[in-house]
């Protein structure tokens, strides 16, 4: 398995419409990056990537999020849009969550199946 550190990078959603898409990506693996996400934000350019993770909540936001579960693989196995004050359902095979604004995820062609990689901005995959 990965293991990015905290940073910048690319998420690529494979089998689009276009092939592949690019998508601007935070990375959040320390406990403290994981914590803060998305709260306090008005918006995001592209999508942040909670790792590890396999649940969410949208206590404190000011968005509605797409929120997508990911497998050890990178495979997404759900897919969920949620308003501010939730508690998402913890999914047990997931050990990553991608956030983005929503109707970002649709746009991108992120759904059930949908494979992804991340490229860190240090090159490491």
């Amino acid at each position: 398995m990965a293991r990015w550190r905290d940073g910048r990078g690319t998420l690529v959603v494979h089998g689009g419409a276009g092939g592949a898409t690019a998508v601007p990506l935070e990375i959040a693996t320390s406990y403290r990056a994981r914590t803060k996400g998305l709260l306090g934000r008005d918006g995001l350019e592209g999508a942040i990537l909670l790792s590890p993770a396999n649940g969410i909540h949208t206590f404190r936001m000011r968005m509605p999020i797409d929120v997508a579960y990911l497998d050890r693989r990178l495979n997404v196995i759900a897919v969920r849009t949620m308003p501010p004050g939730r508690l998402g359902r913890p999914r047990l095979r997931s050990r990553h969550v991608l956030e983005a604004e929503a109707g970002a995820m649709a746009e991108w062609g992120v759904r059930v199946g949908t494979r992804v990689t991340v490229e860190a901005a240090d090159g490491r995959p």
